[in-house]
């Protein structure tokens, strides 16, 4: 079914707050200093292993890069799963977080005790979960792990969930194996992310589809 203008332009608004709050959870564990997320310890190693090549590369290039990559790959495979608010997930995620970190990192880092930063890990897995969905939901694309595992849960016809974890392993083992670095919130992460999103995603399907059937109602 054609999507209005209208429609089209509150799911890319839908997209970038659940992209906002999902970033927050990242900022949150982040800040703890137990370990990055799945998709950032590849990065690192990604980062780690070219920056031996390559004197210049930045680690925020090669995450774009990384993200330029599955997307291209993702157009050859199947090209549907690629839409305008994937790039908008490619593109602003990095910034999103740094915007976060000023604000938190003199509430939360790594000399807060370790019970308290276990906690808010915690936390940042659930609201990443939490914020990750409503980008799926939205319907208007979404990041590379989600990405990756929506691609292969729909081909295989798996729970995403379970996906979800086999995905963030495969990028900690990659990222691992070329230098990232990986802590127990890395492990913690990708154990509870995916079955978190699996729990979230039929609530936060009823909360998008609401949330477009009311404001459509209302808007002229």
């Amino acid at each position: 079914m054609k999507r209005s203008l209208k429609e089209i332009t509150l799911r890319l608004v839908l997209l970038f707050t659940g992209l906002v709050i999902a970033h927050l959870g990242v900022t949150l564990f982040l800040l703890t200093e137990l370990g990055a997320d799945p998709f950032n310890v590849f990065v690192q190693g990604i980062f780690r292993t070219l920056r031996n090549f390559l004197g210049m590369l930045t680690h925020g290039y090669t995450h774009v890069s990384i993200c330029i990559i599955i997307i291209l790959l993702l157009l050859i495979i199947d090209k549907s799963y690629i839409k305008i608010g994937t790039v908008v997930c490619m593109v602003f995620g990095g910034p999103i977080i740094d915007f976060f970190t000023r604000i938190l990192n003199t509430f939360i880092h790594a000399g807060n005790p370790f019970a308290l930063r276990i906690a808010t890990l915690a936390a940042g897995c659930v609201i990443l979960a939490f914020g990750m969905t409503i980008v799926i939901k939205s319907d208007a694309g979404t990041g590379p792990n989600d990405l990756v595992a929506i691609v292969i849960s729909d081909k295989q016809s798996k729970p995403f969930g379970q996906v979800r974890i086999i995905v963030d392993f495969c990028f900690v083992a990659i990222g691992f194996l070329l230098g990232g670095a990986v802590g127990i919130g890395t492990i913690i992460s990708a154990f509870l992310v995916g079955p978190i999103a699996g729990v979230f995603l039929p609530y936060s399907e009823k909360i998008v589809n609401r949330v477009i059937s009311a404001v459509i109602r209302i808007l002229p």
